[in-house]
């Protein structure tokens, strides 16, 4: 029975299905092909692994307490080859029984687990994810902890009442997952103003707190509504005094309107109690709003973030667009915002058009004809249209001139639908000297209404102006 069994795992482990139900061995040629019932193998071990016939080891699995256990009848063989973990365990065992002690979400899985390494595949929920990610990372099944790396990465926007991107986020740092962790940061910073309203918000880490507050790159509606957030999070978990400052202290408050920091002197209990902790960053915050920015630094050092705006939604720093049709032809807009975040400048107005191309090329490659109205001969070999791709050109119609020592970092964001929200898919970021987003949806194609990139067949974007004092400020990434 060993033998057979054996014999099966070798074949299930060194052949790829095919569309068709071919199977193309390994090594051969194109056309080299057998016929294929690898799934009714899969079902046979499945099989096997369910009523424990020619079983060589009992799996004991269990919490520390013992108030939780499953047996399992298993075969030496299978979790040998799965699991190099599991294959020394078995080796250094003294009995017939192997005892595995496990976390109690990690034995609520475990037979879900234990039907991979036998089957090669699963079904879980957004809940079971991080148990089962404990798991193939423990025994080291690599291919298993990557795709489940893959499925947490796809699927940061789905609906779950858990909140689970910020327990995903809690478990890629503890678990060292350098990747899940980015990326989740990513999802939450991009999409924070949906995170300050959820029922996940308060679960938040004082160390996932303090990685959004030093970001710029957080797409809300406001530095207000972070800083309305901020107070709601201290309130409810009520941290050591040091988290507090520290985290007071990287609001940039020289963002928010003197009105509101006056409302927020008089009514705010967290700035009541800790007003002396950034009562500098407020007396900054407000000489920068009554003087002007170049006068400023004369008398202040301004070369820090509290000068940095973030990705604000609210009507002076940008304007959203929905693009209908996007794959059909160009599109323009025009708006407005402030010249700079100063209250110094909260008249002033800056004029930008922007202009949605879905098959723009640049100069460089589009086709000159001579007065004959013939194509130079040297284009004429150049796959022109090959080359066209979405493009989004930004420019003022205000003179440079006027800007006074002031540049503007020019940002898209691009929204879809998933999971039947609306979340931020990508943010993309191109400064004054640029008009157009070089990357801007390379390799989307428009012309698809099942693009992960539209909404009902309508592109949705938000362009936002961010302007930046630069002869005053050192801007980092």
């Amino acid at each position: 029975m060993t033998c057979v069994l054996y014999l099966l795992l070798t074949i299930w482990l060194h052949i790829r299905p095919l569309s068709g139900g071919l199977v193309k061995l390994e090594g051969e040629l194109e056309n080299s092909a057998v016929i294929s019932h690898s799934q009714g193998l899969m079902g046979r071990l499945e099989t096997l692994l369910l009523q424990g016939n020619s079983s060589d080891v009992s799996l004991r699995v269990e919490t520390a307490d013992g108030d939780e256990v499953k047996l399992f009848q298993a075969h030496s063989l299978v979790l040998s080859l799965q699991s190099p973990t599991l294959s020394q365990m078995l080796q250094n065992r003294n009995s017939s029984t192997l005892v595995l002690q496990e976390s109690a979400d990690c034995v609520a899985v475990f037979e879900k687990f234990i039907r991979y390494l036998y089957c090669g595949e699963l079904s879980l929920r957004l809940d079971q994810a991080t148990a089962m990610h404990k798991l193939a990372t423990k025994y080291g099944v690599s291919d298993l902890q990557q795709g489940l790396t893959e499925y947490m990465s796809q699927n940061l926007a789905s609906a779950s009442a858990s909140g689970h991107v910020v327990g995903w986020y809690e478990y890629a740092a503890a678990a060292g997952d350098m990747g899940l962790k980015a990326t989740c940061l990513q999802f939450l910073s991009w999409n924070l103003s949906s995170v300050l309203q959820s029922a996940q918000w308060p679960s938040v880490s004082a160390e996932l707190l303090m990685a959004l507050l030093r970001r710029s790159d957080l797409v809300l509606q406001s530095e207000l509504e972070l800083f309305e957030g901020l107070e709601a999070w201290l309130i409810q978990n009520d941290p050591d005094s040091l988290t507090v400052e520290n985290a007071l202290r990287a609001v940039r408050y020289a963002m928010i309107p003197p009105r509101e920091l006056f409302r927020l002197q008089r009514n705010s209990p967290i700035l009541g109690r800790y007003q002396e902790s950034v009562r500098d960053l407020l007396y900054l915050s407000f000489q920068f709003h009554s003087a002007s920015p170049l006068q400023l630094a004369k008398f202040f050092d301004v070369n820090c973030s509290l000068f940095v705006p973030r990705n604000y939604l609210t009507a002076s720093w940008g304007t959203p667009w929905v693009i209908n049709n996007p794959a059909r032809d160009d599109r323009s807009i025009s708006f407005q915002t402030q010249l700079g975040p100063s209250g110094h400048d909260e008249g002033k107005r800056v004029t930008w058009n922007t202009l949605f191309s879905p098959r723009w090329l640049p100069l460089s490659l589009r086709p000159m004809y001579n007065e004959q109205g013939t194509m130079h001969q040297s284009q004429a070999v150049q796959p022109a249209l090959g080359a066209a791709r979405p493009r989004i050109i930004i420019t003022p119609t205000t003179s440079s001139a006027e800007f006074a020592g002031i540049s503007f970092q020019k940002t898209v964001v691009v929204s879809t639908r998933q999971q039947g929200q609306l979340v931020v898919r990508h943010v993309y970021n191109f400064h004054q000297s640029t008009e157009e987003a070089g990357d801007f949806l390379a390799n989307v194609d428009l012309q698809q209404r099942t693009s992960d990139y539209l909404v009902d067949g309508s592109l949705h974007l938000h362009v936002i102006i961010k302007p930046l004092y630069q002869t005053l400020i050192a801007i980092k990434k």
